[in-house]
C-alpha cells in the first residue's frame, strides 16, 4: 500500500471498454504523479491510501480489469511532516 496526495481528476474521453465509467484521479507519490481509478469518490488534496498490482485490479472492481494503481481509501487525519 502507498500513502498518496490526490492532485485533480483525469479525463480520458477514449478508453477501452473494460475502464467501463470508473474515474480517474492523478496522484502524488513523493516527486512522482501517476494515475489511480479512483474506487471511493476523492477530491483533490485528499491524502488516500492506494494499493497496486493485482490488488489493484480487485480492488477496482474485478480481475481482469486494467489498472495497476486502485484508491481503497482516504485518510482522515495525516500531516507528513509529522510522519516517520
Amino acid at each position: 500500500m502507498k500513502i498518496c496526495r490526490v492532485v485533480k481528476p483525469l479525463v480520458s474521453t477514449y478508453r477501452i471498454p473494460e475502464f467501463e465509467h470508473k474515474h480517474l484521479q492523478v496522484v502524488q507519490d513523493g516527486s512522482s504523479q501517476l494515475v489511480a481509478v479512483d474506487a471511493i469518490g476523492c477530491k483533490p488534496d485528499d491524502w488516500v491510501i492506494c494499493v497496486g498490482s493485482s490488488a489493484a485490479r480487485e480492488a477496482a472492481g474485478s480481475k481482469a480489469y486494467p489498472s495497476d494503481l486502485t484508491i481503497v481509501g482516504i485518510i482522515d487525519d495525516w500531516n507528513p511532516e509529522q510522519a516517520g
